[in-house]
């Protein structure tokens, strides 16, 4: 079956619209449509597992600009699912030859991406067991999509990296339908220029980002993060609002200087401090952002160590009345924390990090009016 990257119309203006596919962390679709729709990029068609599905009808629209996605790519062809047998994985080259492979070129520059492609280089992934690995899908696919670009194609069997310049490709099997797309951008989106170092059990970007939107940073407000890590959640609230006044302590001074690193030339302050004794006066924090040392890659340390309850109390003190603060905790007993020292809950968000459950978790300090997640409506989402 044929889906050329012009196949849908744009009915409101009368002219063709690329379908494109925003894949990201499980439990951040409805976030990631939300800084869609608020971005102007363009009409929410369809959400799935990991992706959400637009169309946007803008001639230059720079889907590149997104932070709460993994990556984006133009949706190129679609079959049927090969089904699980060995012999079937040869036949997903058939992608390759349905795609439009000219308007995708002319879409990815016009969308913000390279016009150049120099070499091809393809993941795949699929839903449930196959008699076949991923690599028979890549090579399949690769191979015929490098004879009809008249380039090389770098298989990813080896392990190694492909060259600068390649256009990258993905083939999803979902058990009903194979879908081939091309990477809008150079390179994925969540590998931000400013990562220049990282430690164990750094954050996400784009589930960073994330956080920082369900945040609704102002002009002006103060930003702790009392377990800042390599800086990532500070840097993408700058990103978010640079007119917030940031600050993030940590007891590990690798860590620090890594956060000094990636945060250069950004409105970001980072100090050494115990996040059980906090060097913040009362209530004076407007938004807490923060992946606490519980159960992760990084152990607690400090005061925390010998009771996470100091954390809650230290957050409970320095946050602002209304004030907010969005943490991303392993397992529901931190929330029985906060609510036992009165931060209420506004939204509890699973998400998928790592392969673990995580819970993404929105709270207000008692004294003034609490606002949900930007997007959201106050509730859980499964």
């Amino acid at each position: 079956m044929r889906i050329s990257a012009f196949s849908h119309h744009c009915e409101s203006r009368g002219v063709t619209a690329p379908t494109l596919v925003a894949r990201c962390v499980h439990g951040l679709e409805a976030t990631v449509a939300a800084e869609i729709v608020q971005l102007g990029l363009g009409a929410i068609t369809h959400l799935g597992h990991r992706e959400v599905h637009f169309r946007t009808c803008r001639s230059r629209s720079q889907v590149t600009g997104l932070r709460t996605a993994d990556d984006v790519f133009l949706l190129a062809a679609q079959c049927a699912d090969a089904g699980t047998a060995k012999k079937n994985a040869g036949a997903l080259a058939r992608l390759a030859d349905a795609a439009d492979l000219d308007a995708l070129t002319r879409l990815r520059e016009s969308h913000g991406g390279s016009g150049a492609v120099t070499g091809v280089e393809v993941s795949a992934s699929f839903l449930g067991r196959r008699n076949f690995t991923r690599y028979d899908v890549e090579d399949a696919v690769g191979q015929a999509l490098a004879r009809r670009l008249g380039v090389d194609y770098h298989s990813r069997r080896a392990g190694t990296a492909p060259p600068a310049g390649y256009g990258g490709w993905r083939v999803t099997l979902d058990g009903t339908r194979a879908t081939l797309m091309l990477r809008v951008a150079d390179r994925p989106l969540h590998r931000r220029a400013y990562k220049r170092c990282s430690i164990p059990g750094t954050l996400h970007p784009p589930l960073a980002a994330g956080m920082a939107r369900m945040a609704g940073i102002r002009p002006g407000d103060t930003i702790l993060d009392p377990c800042c890590g390599a800086g990532t959640l500070l840097i993408e609230a700058a990103m978010q609002q640079p007119q917030a006044r940031l600050y993030g302590v940590d007891l590990d001074v690798r860590a620090l200087s890594a956060a000094e690193e990636n945060a250069a030339g950004l409105p970001v302050a980072v100090g050494r401090a115990d996040a059980g004794r906090l060097p913040f006066p009362d209530g004076g924090v407007d938004r807490v952002l923060s992946n606490p040392p519980w159960g992760g890659q990084v152990a607690a340390r400090g005061l925390l160590a010998a009771s996470s309850s100091r954390w809650w109390a230290e957050l409970r003190r320095v946050l602002a009345p209304g004030g907010t603060a969005v943490v991303l905790l392993p397992d529901a007993d931190g929330l029985a924390m906060a609510i036992g020292r009165r931060l209420a809950p506004v939204h509890v968000q699973r998400v998928r990090v790592s392969g673990a459950q995580s819970f993404l978790v929105q709270l207000t300090a008692p004294g003034g009016q609490g606002r949900p997640a930007s997007g959201q409506g106050v509730a859980a989402q499964p």
